[in-house]
């Protein structure tokens, strides 16, 4: 008992560190906000991948890594996923840096509900009359964002959509989370390097411009890197429900780091689909943690066995 509970706690440090960390983001981009988005994210992916090939020697998990590059199908779906992550972020970077973190946040917020929807729509998976009530509420929200601030609804829509879709190729893919990391960062180096030989002859780059900004695009590949392995650390440690509601950290961070310290104004829009949405998400979290409460001994036991 005494060692769930430290196995346990260690999983809540770990997501809370890996949300907090993904929270806090934006002042990372808007550190390097000199250097366009391509290029931020070109270096991400180049460091990423340094990073990650040590992490997987360090870990010993190398052989493995070359091994599942091997199957053509693991390799076609962890390429998709890296496409889809890279757009993502592609997008996310443009946001923070063009005053749009509140509409990323919204993204991020939506992003569950986006899940459940794609699980009845793709999976065939059942909603309960609570769920569906969540998700309807999540959806006038949108509306009333396209109605009243148009402007900023592709952002949050193409953010959501993307990293859902992202987590299911994600989720059906059977490859350990480090060996998925590693195979997609490495499926996305071509056109990383590409990124950089085009901006390169189309203005110059602004890696070795500057030291300190220099340091940041190196170390953004570190930065962006650990949350991921510890999130795949917590999820392993943490019941889904648990991980699940933790998750809110990220874009609840987002939005006051928009709001509070950088001063983006919120018009009536987007206040009206906000307080939609987030009766939805209170909706839906405390339906989820009411099921997770009353979910069979047996059924908990088994979860664990197969967490260990």
């Amino acid at each position: 008992m005494q060692h769930e509970s430290s196995e346990h706690r260690r999983g809540l440090i770990y997501a809370f560190l890996a949300y907090a960390t993904w929270g806090l983001f934006p002042i990372y981009f808007r550190l390097v906000g000199s250097v366009g988005p391509i290029e931020v994210l070109s270096h991400r992916v180049v460091w990423s991948c340094v990073f990650i090939l040590i992490f997987l020697c360090a870990r010993r998990e190398f052989r493995a890594f070359v091994e599942t590059m091997r199957d053509g199908r693991i390799l076609a779906a962890l390429t998709t996923s890296g496409i889809l992550i890279a757009l993502n972020w592609l997008v996310y970077i443009w946001a923070v840096l063009h005053n749009h973190i509140v509409a990323a946040s919204l993204a991020y917020f939506l992003n569950p509900l986006v899940n459940v929807l794609i699980g009845v729509v793709l999976l065939g998976e059942r909603l309960r009359v609570v769920q569906w009530c969540a998700i309807g509420l999540a959806a006038a929200g949108v509306v009333v964002l396209g109605a009243g601030a148009p402007q900023t609804l592709g952002i949050s829509l193409f953010l959501a959509l993307t990293f859902a879709i992202y987590g299911l190729v994600r989720k059906l893919t059977p490859v350990s989370p480090l060996t998925g990391l590693g195979i997609e960062t490495l499926a996305l180096l071509p056109p990383a390097l590409t990124g950089l030989a085009w901006t390169a002859g189309h203005g110059g780059l602004g890696f070795g411009q500057d030291v300190g900004v220099s340091a940041l695009l190196v170390g953004g590949g570190l930065i962006t890197s650990v949350p991921l392995i510890m999130f795949a650390v917590a999820a392993r440690l943490l019941p889904m429900v648990t991980l699940g509601l933790i998750q809110y950290v990220t874009p609840t961070m987002l939005f006051l780091c928009g709001v509070l310290l950088y001063g983006e104004h919120l018009s009536t829009a987007q206040w009206a689909s906000f307080a939609l949405i987030w009766t939805g998400l209170v909706i839906f979290a405390g339906h989820t943690l009411r099921a997770g409460r009353s979910a069979p001994a047996g059924v908990a036991a088994v979860e664990d066995r197969g967490k260990a």
